[in-house]
């Protein structure tokens, strides 16, 4: 364990999103496992809808934050092509919420909806952090986790009879410089910034899986 805990501080200080990823990433949580399964359950589904919804449907989302904050000059270009991307999957994500429906009967609506704003406000405030390269960090990996996301809001399209448009979101960054490489400091940052929205959409499936489960109690 030790060695294992080891090689995750390495990664997280080299900003290493790919490695982190593979360790934290949505793909990996069992809830997300199981929604993808063919016979999912449609109260399942929609559940889900509603919650991704709630945490990145808004306007502004902690992409266009971090884009207005502008911590991170140079990476100003990417994250308005990011943030112009991501308008669509707002909309997408709109539309399919609608299709689905109302919220299933769910013991604790009230607590899951404090969770929820709880959630988006820490993504909020990592995308408005003043350490350079946290909000790049977290954008990145938002990037990367939501081709899992989608494949699952996908999923739930084909369900409730919707047509999926294209994810047009672009590539992250996830290559630096030789002197951004040497900053240590800038490294940690975008490490840390993966990281944490990585830690919060694990919050978000564990959230849901508990929902699941007291459904069917």
């Amino acid at each position: 364990m030790a060695a294992t805990i080891a090689f995750d501080i390495q990664n997280d200080r080299r900003g290493d999103i790919r490695a982190i990823l593979a360790r934290s990433g949505s793909a990996g949580h069992p809830h997300v496992q199981s929604l993808l399964l063919p016979q999912a359950r449609l109260h399942d589904l929609t559940d889900a809808v509603h919650a991704v919804c709630a945490v990145h449907g808004n306007h502004p989302s902690m992409i266009d934050y971090a884009m207005a904050r502008g911590i991170q000059i140079e990476t100003l270009p990417w994250l308005i092509q990011s943030s112009n991307a991501f308008a669509h999957e707002r909309a997408f994500l709109a539309n399919l919420t609608s299709a689905a429906g109302p919220l299933p009967s769910t013991p604790g609506q009230a607590q899951t909806d404090a969770a929820l704003t709880q959630l988006r406000q820490t993504l909020e405030m990592l995308a408005n952090s003043d350490r350079r390269g946290c909000a790049t960090g977290a954008v990145c990996a938002l990037i990367l986790d939501w081709r899992t996301i989608r494949q699952l809001l996908d999923q739930a399209a084909r369900r409730f009879g919707l047509s999926a448009p294209v994810n047009q979101l672009p590539e992250p960054l996830l290559d630096m410089t030789e002197e951004e490489a040497a900053t240590l400091g800038l490294a940690r940052a975008r490490g840390f910034g993966a990281t944490q929205l990585l830690v919060q959409h694990r919050v978000l499936w564990d959230l849901l899986e508990a929902r699941a489960s007291a459904r069917r109690g």
